[in-house]
């Protein structure tokens, strides 16, 4: 899997100043779930967004959730209905 790189430096000052565990409040979190939601509605997973942000697969996932996104299934083989054997 190709990961994203950074396209400006101020992306990665964001990135570096949201320590996991810290709080994200105010600008900062509406600027954060802006940018997250961005990056998803281009073809990012939220596995890929959790680790370039260091944040949690869950908290990544609420912020989109808040953010009004539409997730996407989880893709891979999924179970059919098994044929009618006569």
């Amino acid at each position: 899997m190709r990961r994203p790189e950074r396209t400006s430096h101020e992306e990665a000052r964001v990135a570096e100043t949201l320590k996991k565990g810290s709080r994200v409040t105010g600008a900062a979190r509406d600027k954060l779930a802006a940018d997250l939601k961005k990056k998803y509605d281009s073809g990012a997973s939220i596995r890929a967004l959790a680790e370039e942000t260091g944040r949690s697969y869950g908290f990544v996932h609420r912020m989109l959730s808040e953010s009004g996104v539409t997730l996407r299934g989880r893709g891979g083989a999924t179970r059919g209905k098994k044929a009618a054997t006569s």
